[in-house]
C-alpha cells in the first residue's frame, strides 16, 4: 500500500504520522477506528467516553443548528487521541449537515440545469457549508443510475438515467469537494436503481449482465477512482453476474451484498479497478445488511472482505466485540485489520487537523497548509476567505439552479401557457403530498406568489366537496396541481395518494377544464396522471423552486430544464 500515490498522495511527514499512529494503537484501539457512529444515538458523556477510549473512528450527526453541530465536535475534539472523521450526507447542499444550511437542490435538479458550472457551484456550497461546522467527509456523491422509475430511494438523489451524464457530474462533484478540503465517499457500490426495491429494507439486486454493469456502473466508479476519489460506500446490493464471474464457484444464493462481498470489494474495487482508498459499508442498521448473514459473522466478514469502516450500528458494544472475537476465531486477521486502519489514518492525514482538533480549516494532518486533494497549497486564511465567499453566494446559486432546472415535460395544450390573469383570473390550487418545505408551507408559498400576481386563488379541500358533474365548471378557472412526493428510505413506493373520498382531487375533468400538473420532487408522477396535457418537473421542493415554477407558468421566465430521465416512464399513454 503506497500512501504517496493515488488517492492520498501523502508526503513523508504525513506517512510518518500514519505509521507512528498505527504503531502506538493497541488492538482494541485499532478496532475502534473501524467504526463510524451516529452521534445522536449516544448521550454527550457516553460519546465523549467512547471517543476518549478510542472506540470510535468517525462520527455523523444528523442535521441540527450549525452552532450545535460545531459545539458537539468541539467537545469530542478535546478528548480524541486520534482526529475524527466527521461525516455528513452532503447530497443536496449544506442542509445535509445543518438545519440552517442551504438546500441547494437534489442532484437530479442540478443535472437538469444542463450546466457543468452548476455542478461545481453545487459542490462548492456542499463543501463550504459542511466545513463551516467541521465536516471533513461526505457520504456523497450518489453514483446510482436511475434506470427503474419505480425505485423509491434513488429518484431525484441521482443525476438521472444516463450513465455518461452520471459519470461526468459525479466526477465534477468529487473533484470540487476534494479540492475544497472535504473527502468524498461515492455510493452505493455496486449501484442502485435497477431493482424497484429499497436496500434499507432487505438486500436488493443490481441484475445487469456483467459486461453491461462494467460498461455503466463500473465505468462510473472506475472513472472516479482515476480522478482520485478518496472513499467508496458499499451498498447492501447484490450483483450476481459480476460476483459469479469473479468467483465461478458461487451459486446465485451464495452471492452477498457488496458490503459483505469479497468478490466485489477485493476482486473488483481493489484488484480490477486498483482502488486504494477507504471502503465503508453503508449503514449496517439496514435490513439489507442484517438479513444477509448473522451479525456476529457479518461485522468481521465485512472487514475481511475489503471494507475498512463499519457505518452505524444496531449496538456499537456488540459490534465492537464481534471484531475482537473475529480476531480470535479467525474470521478476521490482524494483517487485514492493520491494512484497514492504515487507510483510515491516511484519510485522516488528508483532511483532519494534526493537533488533534480535527478541524477542517484547509490544513492537512501535518500542518503544512495544503488543501485536500491535489489543489494548490493555500494558507488557512486564504481557504477561509474562499469559503466565506461561497457561503455568501449559496442562496443566489440555488436560485440560478432552480431557474435553469425546471422542465416542461409535456405540453399538449399550448394555449394554456403562459397562464395569464386575463384568461384565468381564478386558480384552483390542489396540493398533494407533503406540505412542509424548508422554511414554510408549500401551499402558503404558492398562494402568496399567485395572489401577488393578481390571481384569485382557492386552495381546494376535497373533503369539503361532494361528487358532482362538469356542466357548471367555471370557464375562467385554471386548476393547478403542486405535488411534493419526495424519495425517502424505508418506504416501498413513491406514488400519489388520492383523497379516499371518491378521489375528488384527481383531474377527472381535464377535458372540460384546463389544468397544469407540477411535480416538485418525484419526476415520475406522470404515471399517475397520464392524461394530463401539461406536466412540469421541478425536482426539489423549496420556496425558491416554487417561485421559479410560478415565473415560468406566467411567462416571466422561459423553461430551460433538460429532463435527466424518461419522465414518461416508458408508458405509451403518458404521451397522449
Amino acid at each position: 500500500m503506497d500512501l504517496a500515490k493515488r488517492p492520498f498522495y501523502l508526503n513523508e511527514e504525513q506517512i510518518r504520522w500514519v505509521e507512528d499512529t498505527l504503531a502506538r494503537l493497541t488492538t482494541e484501539e485499532k478496532a475502534g477506528q473501524l467504526f463510524c457512529v451516529m452521534g445522536g444515538d449516544y448521550g454527550k458523556d457516553e460519546l465523549q467516553k467512547l471517543v476518549a477510549e478510542g472506540r470510535v473512528g468517525g462520527i455523523l450527526f444528523r442535521p441540527a443548528p450549525a452552532a450545535e453541530i460545531r459545539e458537539n465536535y468541539r467537545l469530542l475534539d478535546e478528548v480524541a487521541a486520534v482526529p475524527l472523521l466527521k461525516a455528513a450526507n452532503l447530497e443536496e447542499g449544506g442542509a445535509g449537515a445543518t438545519t440552517d444550511g442551504t438546500l441547494f437542490g437534489f442532484p437530479m435538479m442540478v443535472g437538469a440545469a444542463g450546466d457543468d458550472s452548476m455542478v461545481e457551484k453545487f459542490g462548492q456550497v456542499c463543501a463550504a457549508e459542511g466545513k463551516s461546522v467541521g465536516v471533513n467527509w461526505t457520504f456523497s456523491p450518489v453514483c446510482d443510475i436511475d434506470r427503474n422509475y419505480l425505485n423509491p430511494i434513488t429518484n431525484v438523489r441521482t443525476y438521472g438515467s444516463d450513465a455518461e451524464a452520471v459519470k461526468k457530474n459525479t466526477q465534477l462533484y468529487v473533484e470540487t469537494m476534494q479540492k475544497c478540503g472535504v473527502a468524498a465517499c461515492a455510493k452505493h457500490f455496486p449501484g442502485d436503481g435497477v431493482d424497484y426495491r429499497d436496500h434499507h429494507l432487505h438486500p436488493t439486486y443490481n441484475s445487469l449482465p456483467a459486461k453491461e454493469w462494467y460498461d455503466s456502473y463500473g465505468m462510473i466508479y472506475q472513472n472516479l477512482i482515476e480522478h482520485d476519489l478518496m472513499s467508496i460506500m458499499a451498498g447492501h446490493i447484490v450483483q450476481p453476474a459480476v460476483e459469479m464471474e469473479i468467483n465461478p464457484k458461487l451459486t446465485f444464493a451464495e452471492c452477498l451484498p457488496a458490503s459483505q462481498s469479497r468478490e466485489l470489494l477485493t476482486g473488483v474495487l481493489r484488484e480490477r479497478f486498483g482502488f486504494n482508498g477507504v471502503i465503508t459499508t453503508d449503514a449496517t442498521i439496514m435490513g439489507g445488511y442484517c438479513m444477509a448473514m448473522e451479525r456476529g459473522r457479518a461485522i468481521p466478514a465485512s472487514i475481511m472482505a475489503g471494507c475498512d469502516m463499519i457505518v452505524f450500528n444496531t449496538n456499537l458494544y456488540e459490534d465492537y466485540s464481534y471484531i475482537l472475537e473475529g480476531l480470535k476465531n479467525g474470521l478476521l486477521t490482524q494483517e487485514r485489520l492493520d491494512e484497514a486502519v492504515t487507510r483510515i489514518l491516511a484519510l485522516k492525514a488528508k483532511v483532519c487537523g494534526a493537533d488533534g482538533s480535527g478541524a477542517c480549516d484547509g490544513r492537512n494532518a501535518d500542518g503544512n497548509g495544503a488543501c485536500a486533494g491535489n489543489a494548490p497549497e493555500h494558507s488557512a486564511a486564504e481557504c477561509a476567505g474562499v469559503q466565506d465567499g461561497i457561503l455568501a453566494q449559496a442562496a443566489e446559486w440555488h436560485r440560478e439552479c432552480a431557474d435553469k432546472a425546471v422542465t416542461l415535460v409535456k405540453n399538449l395544450a399550448p394555449q394554456v401557457l403562459p397562464v395569464m390573469r386575463e384568461k384565468y383570473p381564478r386558480i384552483r390550487l390542489i396540493t398533494l403530498g407533503r406540505d412542509e418545505i424548508p422554511g414554510g408551507s408549500l401551499a402558503e408559498t404558492a398562494m402568496e406568489l399567485l395572489k401577488k400576481r393578481g390571481f384569485a386563488v382557492e386552495h381546494y379541500q376535497p373533503f369539503a366537496d361532494e361528487l358532482h358533474g362538469c356542466a357548471d365548471l367555471p370557464k375562467d378557472r385554471l386548476t393547478l396541481y403542486l405535488a411534493n412526493y419526495e424519495q425517502a428510505s424505508n418506504q416501498t413506493t413513491v406514488r400519489i395518494d388520492w383523497c379516499p373520498k371518491h378521489a375528488l382531487d384527481t383531474p377527472r375533468f381535464l377535458n372540460e377544464e384546463d389544468c397544469i400538473f407540477v411535480s416538485l420532487a418525484n419526476p415520475y408522477l406522470l404515471q399517475d396522471v397520464p392524461r394530463v396535457k401539461t406536466y412540469i418537473n421541478a425536482y426539489t421542493a423549496t420556496k425558491v423552486t416554487i417561485e421559479a415554477v410560478v415565473e415560468k407558468l406566467t411567462g416571466e421566465s422561459e423553461f430551460k430544464g433538460i429532463s435527466p430521465v424518461d419522465a414518461f416512464c416508458g408508458l405509451p399513454d403518458t404521451k397522449i
